[in-house]
């Protein structure tokens, strides 16, 4: 109840001064997104803890019941509060999650098996951020993201297409990165730390163009590893690895949560 407080003061502040927005820059509902995100981020308000409600924050922001609710419903699908009906909405906790892989070093462990490795990359280039990327990265749809595709060679054969999107707020220098000489995940590894990973795999039908980059037939499946990264709650990256039928995903780990040796 205390940090909910804080936050009602907060509001008042927010409301009375804040600088003016140009009319229509930023929707109503993502100005009280915006400012709930950052509450949760700067720690005013953690896990568990109890949101204004709706009348409040009618009341504070000067919108419509419409408006609020919209802000908390979209707050609530991207996982950041838990809504209960007739009791509140509140600051999601932050669940342990066992990840069943790590992120890999792939020209490391390709070369450590004695073959060769090179990078081909494809696209690399700035763009407005879909709705499903969006979602993702946590942005407003059409904000601007850095897009990248590259193919992953070993020994000349592909074995894995990397279609990336990237928050340029957190990696402003991306796209100005030579990745002929280090991997795109490497240099996020190495300049935006993570604390946070998520792994999700599927077996899915590569597209014409996919099959194509893959060396693979387009009737035949292939593995696809989605990742996001978050750095103090805020996502780092969305990114999709195909790979072909022919290519393996697994790890080994000890029962501490830590990857065994090789």
């Amino acid at each position: 109840m205390a940090r909910a407080a804080v936050a009602l003061k907060s509001l008042d502040s927010h409301r009375h001064h804040a600088p003016a927005r140009k009319a229509g820059a930023v929707a109503l509902y993502q100005q009280i997104k915006d400012f709930v995100s950052q509450q949760i981020q700067e720690g005013t308000l953690g896990p568990g803890d109890r949101l204004p409600s709706e009348h409040e924050l009618v009341a504070r922001f000067g919108m419509s019941r419409m408006t609020v609710n919209r802000a908390l419903r979209e707050l609530a699908e991207q996982g950041r509060i838990v809504r209960i009906a007739g009791v509140g909405s509140f600051v999601s906790e932050r669940k342990p999650h066992s990840t069943l892989l790590r992120i890999a070093n792939l020209a490391s462990e390709i070369r450590q098996r004695g073959h060769d490795y090179h990078c081909e990359m494809i696209t690399l280039e700035r763009v407005a951020a879909p709705l499903e990327v969006a979602a993702a990265l946590e942005l407003r749809t059409g904000e601007s993201v850095y897009h990248s595709v590259c193919v992953h060679y070993e020994d000349r054969v592909a074995v894995q297409l990397e279609d990336r999107y990237v928050n340029p707020q957190l990696a402003p220098d991306f796209v100005q990165q030579d990745f002929s000489q280090q991997q795109p995940s490497e240099y996020l590894v190495r300049n935006v730390p993570f604390d946070e990973i998520e792994h999700v795999v599927d077996a899915v039908l590569p597209t014409s163009e996919q099959a194509l980059r893959l060396q693979m037939d387009p009737g035949q499946p292939c593995l696809l590893l989605t990742r996001r990264t978050w750095t103090r709650g805020i996502p780092v990256t969305l990114v999709r690895c195909f790979h072909p039928s022919r290519y393996r995903l697994g790890s080994r780990y000890r029962a501490d949560g830590t990857p065994s040796s090789p």
